[in-house]
């Protein structure tokens, strides 16, 4: 195993920044959306990281042992993956003081963070493509872009130069230009000196050179061999997974499996979801996957089409009985809804939730995490599936110890249990 061995026994907590909470010790410049106000893609809530840091007793109460920070840094859209400065914590969130107060306090209750890592491109604010609009090709820094004419069309027209799915507010580093390369490098190194635990690694299949990534580990590992990078890889992965660039993926196709048995109106059958299954987790592999049924990308369980609360507890019971770490997206426990993006990246309301364990999957999903955390089988385990028309059982096998899944499909309906 190329991975990192805390990974395996890793339950992530993934957070929004924006939409978590905002506390007030710490009061930002500026004005904010009340909380609670449906989300769109250009408002403000105005979480900080002060509110993450008052809610980490809770968060490690739910038995979890890591957390996934979607973007920090300097941006000016509420998910940060426009990015305007990579050494900076943007000041709606807070402040450098506050981010390692954060990490120390989050160290102190067991708790690993890794940071999200948006290195494909950034934003038109970022200093270096702000040069190129106003020095144009007389700029120092004309190399760290693709440009394709002049001037450049950044606010009107169609852009002139390579930008991410092209968006005009995202341009795309030329990461083959040594400068580039190092300044990002050089991100990586700052963040990982700072004290964090690993990367979560934006869109880096688009920049599709072996080379960058295997450098980027070789900086990352020596400073923190620990470190766990994880990437964003939506379809089959094996050529980031060759031990030289991640240590793992965000398993999106175990929860396409999933998503397409459990909540689908035209649902795959019972064959090929334990076929999909199979291969989401090939064996002889040395990475660790993020294994994951919800993110900030993704529509929650309870806004699925054929969603219920049977359907949703089989989910978890599926997530937390397979290899790799697990990843649970913020407000999942509280039974927090959400359509597509942005109506997934809701507000906790967090004044509304006095009695969080009445929430029905709350006490579910924190056993599930008790019951990973006791049994080294479900971390360590061996990986076996057995189908039959009516349902499947996963069984997870280490010396004389098994457990198993068992699924039984009646209809539209199923039931489970774990023995």
């Amino acid at each position: 195993m190329f991975a990192p061995a805390w990974t395996k026994d890793a339950v992530f907590y993934q957070i929004f920044p924006d939409r978590f909470c905002r506390s007030p010790r710490y009061q930002a410049v500026g004005r904010f959306v009340p909380w609670g106000s449906r989300p769109t893609r250009e408002n403000m809530f105005g979480g900080n990281l002060a509110g993450i840091e008052d809610h980490l007793d809770y968060i490690a109460g739910l038995g979890v042992n890591a957390i996934y920070l979607c973007p920090i840094f300097k941006s000016n859209s509420n998910h940060r993956y426009h990015t305007v400065d990579y050494f900076e914590i943007d000041p709606v969130l807070g402040t450098l003081k506050d981010f390692d107060r954060l990490v120390k306090k989050a160290h102190r209750l067991g708790l690993r963070i890794i940071l999200d890592g948006v290195f494909n491109h950034c934003s038109r604010g970022f200093f270096q493509f702000n040069s190129l609009l106003e020095l144009g090709e007389n700029s120092p820094y004309v190399d760290w872009f693709h440009v394709k004419g002049w001037p450049l069309n950044a606010y009107s027209g169609k852009p002139n130069y390579e930008c991410w799915w092209n968006y005009p507010a995202l341009p795309k580093f030329n990461t083959g230009c040594p400068d580039v390369r190092e300044y990002l490098f050089s991100v990586a190194e700052y963040w990982t000196r700072r004290g964090i635990d690993g990367w979560r690694l934006d869109v880096p299949n688009e920049i599709d050179d072996d080379s960058f990534w295997q450098e980027f580990r070789r900086r990352v590992k020596a400073i923190n061999p620990e470190a766990y990078i994880v990437g964003e890889i939506w379809d089959e992965p094996s050529r980031w997974l060759q031990g030289d660039q991640f240590d793992g993926v965000m398993n999106y196709i175990f929860r396409k499996a999933v998503m397409k048995f459990l909540f689908d109106e035209n649902p795959i059958s019972v064959q090929e979801f334990c076929d999909r299954v199979r291969a989401a987790f090939p064996e002889g592999r040395g990475d660790i996957p993020m294994n994951l049924l919800g993110s900030h990308d993704t529509t929650r369980l309870l806004s699925q089409p054929c969603a219920s609360l049977e359907r949703i507890k089989l989910a978890y019971a599926l997530l937390f009985f397979m290899p790799g770490a697990s990843c649970i997206y913020y407000g999942e426990e509280l039974s927090m809804k959400g359509g597509k993006d942005p109506d997934c990246r809701r507000s906790v309301p967090w004044d509304e939730l006095e009695n969080r364990k009445s929430q029905p999957l709350y006490e579910f999903i924190c056993n599930l995490v008790k019951m990973r955390r006791e049994n080294p089988v479900l971390r360590d385990g061996s990986l076996k599936i057995r189908s039959a028309d009516n349902g499947f059982a996963i069984e997870r096998a280490l010396g004389k110890k098994t457990m198993t899944l068992v699924v039984l499909q009646d209809g539209s309906d199923f039931k489970f249990n774990i023995i």
